[in-house]
């Protein structure tokens, strides 16, 4: 079974990467065109169930970014399920509250980087 951006999830990631949060869309100006150090991101990218929000491949590296609907119980309780199956699979998961980025985009940029190999 393919694992990476596979056919029945292609117009959600498509949605999604035309939705991006303003959090997502900051970002992403930083790390988009190989911007941090070289390695190229993909934004709303599909491995196996999930889509995340960026996935850079040569360092098996996924970034989330999370806001207001994050903050409670339930969708924690999801977030980590899902954070456990990704790094499972050899994944290394990075999460940062939207507000970081915008506060403090420099030491978010740092944090990702500290996990290049």
């Amino acid at each position: 079974m393919k694992k990476h951006n596979r056919p029945e999830f292609k117009n959600n990631r498509k949605s999604l990467r035309k939705k991006l949060t303003p959090a997502e869309a900051y970002l992403w100006k930083q790390i988009q065109h190989k911007k941090l150090e070289g390695r190229k991101f993909r934004r709303q990218h599909s491995v196996n169930r999930y889509i995340v929000d960026f996935y850079c491949a040569s360092e098996k590296l996924i970034i989330e970014l999370d806001g207001q609907v994050h903050l409670n119980y339930t969708a924690a309780a999801k977030d980590e399920k899902r954070d456990s199956y990704l790094t499972n699979l050899g994944f290394k998961v990075l999460r940062f509250e939207n507000r970081m980025v915008f506060e403090n985009l420099s030491s978010v940029l740092q944090e990702i980087t500290e996990h290049f190999k």
